[in-house]
């Protein structure tokens, strides 16, 4: 009973070490887990900041210079990446932005004078913002003016294109490639011909009609060949005619390869 006792007293205290451990681990897990993505947000602010720092630096030079913002291929591309984000990762992009461009603003230790001045320069800034999303949306308006242009002119290229090679005017203008007529349109029986007899119709012509001829010419040249008449060496009692000094005994079932044997020998020596 004493000895029962003290194990159960060394389990139990293994098994609170053991939970402790564990704990513990869990702990230092989920305290790395928040310092990395505590981490990955600075550095999602850091970039941030950089990237409308220098946004702003770049409309300001435009501004200056009196040019109008234009789309080059580095905007193209991160339309192309915003695109490409999922929804959670663009909520948590936008928290960190407005974090960075909605300051919070400290109104107890103003005066008058001040707050006048602070809400002047936030209603210059909603003017601005509002200017340039008239911007935007003119500069939207333009883009699919060009887009629509664009496409009309690639239509009438195809019809000149599908023109020359004869096919039907709107043959090459839509989604998908134009379809090849396997069949006469003034033909009213059923076509029982399979989709690879007519795939392969007007494929060839006379090469392969040469090749057919010349091929059927040959099977019968053949046939006619092995029905020869041949001719065979009557049958021999005792020593084999035309048997050399020193040649085996023909055994009496290669009488007729024998025979065949000398048809050769003639025919090579004529």
């Amino acid at each position: 009973k004493d000895k029962q006792a003290k194990r159960k007293q060394i389990r139990a205290e293994q098994e609170k070490k053991l939970a402790q451990q564990k704990k513990e681990e869990e702990e230092k897990i989920r305290r790395e887990e928040s310092e990395k993505k505590a981490a990955e947000a600075e550095e999602k602010k850091r970039c941030l900041e950089e990237a409308e720092s220098k946004r702003q630096q770049m409309l300001e030079s435009q501004k200056a210079a009196g040019k109008k913002p234009s789309a080059n291929r580095h905007d193209t591309n991160e339309a192309r990446k915003e695109l490409s984000k999922t929804r959670e990762q663009l909520e948590e992009e936008k928290k960190i932005a407005l974090s960075i461009k909605i300051k919070p603003l400290d109104l107890d230790s103003l005066d008058s004078d001040e707050l006048r001045s602070k809400a002047n320069d936030l209603f210059n800034i909603v003017v601005q913002l509002e200017t340039d999303r008239y911007d935007f949306e003119q500069r939207a308006v333009t883009q699919d003016y060009e887009l629509r242009e664009l496409k009309e002119r690639q239509k009438v290229q195809l019809r000149q294109k599908a023109m020359k090679k004869g096919l039907d005017p709107e043959a090459l203008t839509g989604k998908h490639p134009p379809k090849i007529r396997m069949y006469s349109k003034y033909e009213r029986r059923t076509d029982t011909r399979t989709y690879e007899d007519r795939k392969t119709l007007y494929e060839g012509g006379w090469e392969v009609l040469r090749g057919e001829t010349l091929d059927t010419m040959w099977k019968e040249k053949y046939e006619e060949w092995t029905k020869r008449t041949k001719a065979r060496l009557p049958k021999w009692f005792g020593e084999r005619p035309g048997k050399k000094l020193g040649d085996p005994e023909t055994p009496e079932g290669d009488e007729h390869a024998a025979s065949d044997a000398e048809e050769e020998e003639e025919e090579f020596e004529e």
